[in-house]
């Protein structure tokens, strides 16, 4: 069978992980289980069976590590990913790994740039600061923009636009310069009960706070439960859809635990378009 460009980047990025974070202790405790949930192990040992060979009797790498480094594995695998599919979304893309948790990083996007007047505001009046809180503050993982375009791409055909017509919108680089957020992806190596809120809060604040357009929100996990995976997928209205790093090996990996419920939860999930594989993401950016 040949391979496609987009099996081989999805191969590449299973193998990036296999031989950082993606490992099995000494134990035989997967990096990605719940060291104290049989279930948890068992499918996750399953799974990177599926997908390759890890670094075996490896020290569990500390949460913020991984973290990290799945962030910036992900971005890697979305940004070769997408920038093959240019020709269905022309235009001026870029897929940055927001890191250091910079709060202030959103606010160099057009839907978000009043926020730094906002933060700005607040620093010299700490009454207001106290009332609002930090709901304003989002630090996206992954974040997928674009520049505005310049006059040349929009009359590449015939003369659309000039200096006395769609003076105001900032999808011109004549108007503005300041580059558009078309996706948050948040990286979540595992999900707990935390870390799935955080993720949720994050998607509303940036629907809250926006001018304009709302980005795509998603999620990436590798979390092996599909429990965990079930307090981010299910329900909609602030995330597009979670994406799982290796989600057809996690489906046969649940149905040889012989678990009807788990098998249930994930085919709720899948055909209620609420969880994808991290392949299917490059494309629903295309949207």
């Amino acid at each position: 069978m040949n391979s496609t460009s987009l099996k081989r980047l999805r191969a590449g990025f299973h193998q990036t992980l296999l031989r950082t974070i993606l490992t099995v202790n000494g134990d035989g405790v997967p990096s990605i289980a719940d060291r104290s949930n049989r279930f948890s192990i068992a499918v996750a040992s399953k799974v990177i069976e599926r997908i390759g060979i890890p670094l075996e009797h490896v020290a569990k790498a500390a949460g913020q590590t991984a973290g990290n480094s799945f962030e910036a594995t992900c971005r890697s695998f979305i940004d070769d990913a997408f920038h093959k599919l240019l020709h269905l979304r022309p235009g001026e893309w870029s897929v940055v790994h927001v890191g250091g948790r910079q709060r202030s990083a959103i606010a160099s996007f057009e839907q978000y740039a009043h926020l730094e007047d906002l933060a700005r505001i607040l620093s010299d009046h700490s009454e207001l600061a106290a009332s609002l809180g930090q709901e304003y503050t989002i630090s996206p993982d992954v974040v997928v923009f674009r520049v505005p375009y310049s006059d040349e791409q929009v009359n590449q055909n015939e003369s659309v636009v000039d200096d006395e017509v769609a003076v105001k919108t900032p999808q011109r680089a004549a108007n503005s310069v300041v580059p558009f957020m078309h996706a948050s992806i948040s990286c979540k190596w595992t999900i707990r009960s935390d870390r799935a809120q955080n993720a949720r809060s994050e998607a509303l604040n940036l629907l809250r706070n926006r001018k304009g357009r709302a980005p795509h929100i998603m999620v990436i996990t590798a979390e092996p439960t599909p429990s965990r995976i079930s307090s981010l997928a299910l329900g909609t209205g602030d995330l597009d859809c979670v994406y799982h790093f290796a989600l057809p090996e996690l489906i046969e990996s649940v149905a040889d635990m012989e678990n009807s419920e788990a098998e249930n939860l994930l085919k709720i999930m899948v055909d209620g378009k609420r969880l994808r594989d991290i392949a299917d993401l490059p494309l629903d950016l295309l949207g």
